[in-house]
């Protein structure tokens, strides 16, 4: 409720439904229709508001903005213009994270805290290549970095990833990068890493044959060794150099017919 009421503006799905409730607590915050279907005309507006300074709260009808509500778009589209997104409690940490990710909240798998051996952690992302729903992980200060390199073996440098920490707490941190250029992040400075963390990995998109969803690094490798050995030498090779079970490259090399 304090939030409804020191906000400049509430962005709501039913405004009928939302007035009830703040006549209630006798709120005059101006509300803003905002539904699935007036969602990209009013994102326009409201991305000018907010670049005014004006602050606006989203709320959806019965639900959590964004997870099958109104506001992936809005949302999506605040990241992009490096507008802060403040998550408030929701049912879980996953999904009050997901809300304020900028990735779609229609279809999601919640995996939870992943394997603490590098063996079984890239075994279960590796389940996960293909996986079109936004994948959610749950991880710890001390795993955070080995995770993420073992998702940049498995995805690939490029796949987007939000990192989001300390949510509705004072140093709260919702960072959205490239897997590559996070692990460079939270190398930068051990801050980066305080508290507890969610990972949201954007769900595969297959774009072109080039959309690796193994590194660059670990394709050209094996590439070199193919000319001079054996594909199953090759693979073998490749899978000891990089520290991943050969099975991971040969069922890439398979879906992608390489």
């Amino acid at each position: 409720m304090h939030v409804l009421k020191h906000v400049d503006y509430i962005a709501a799905e039913d405004t009928r439904r939302t007035g009830i409730l703040l006549c209630y607590f006798h709120i005059k915050t101006r509300l803003i229709s905002f539904h699935s279907y007036n969602e990209k005309t009013k994102t326009k507006i409201l991305l000018l508001k907010l670049k005014e300074g004006k602050k606006i709260a989203l709320v959806s009808d019965a639900g959590t903005p964004t997870i099958n509500d109104p506001g992936y778009y809005l949302v999506n589209q605040c990241h992009k213009a490096n507008i802060q997104i403040i998550p408030l409690p929701g049912a879980c940490a996953a999904i009050t994270a997901l809300s304020a990710s900028g990735l779609t909240g229609n279809r999601f798998c919640y995996e939870g805290f992943l394997p603490i051996h590098t063996i079984a952690r890239q075994n279960l992302l590796s389940t996960l290549i293909y996986e079109t729903r936004t994948l959610i992980f749950y991880e710890v200060k001390h795993r955070i970095k080995d995770t993420i390199m073992d998702m940049i073996t498995i995805f690939g440098n490029n796949r987007y990833v939000v990192l989001a920490r300390e949510l509705t707490k004072k140093w709260e941190s919702i960072q959205g990068f490239p897997l590559i250029e996070l692990l460079r992040w939270i190398t930068y400075d051990s801050k980066h890493i305080y508290g507890e963390m969610i990972l949201l990995v954007e769900g595969y998109k297959k774009c072109s044959h080039t959309d690796l969803s193994l590194s660059v690094d670990i394709l050209k490798a094996f590439n070199i060794l193919k000319k001079f050995l054996s594909l199953k030498e090759a693979i073998i090779i490749t899978a000891k150099l990089y520290k991943f079970k050969k099975n991971i490259l040969y069922n890439y090399l398979l879906k992608n017919k390489i």
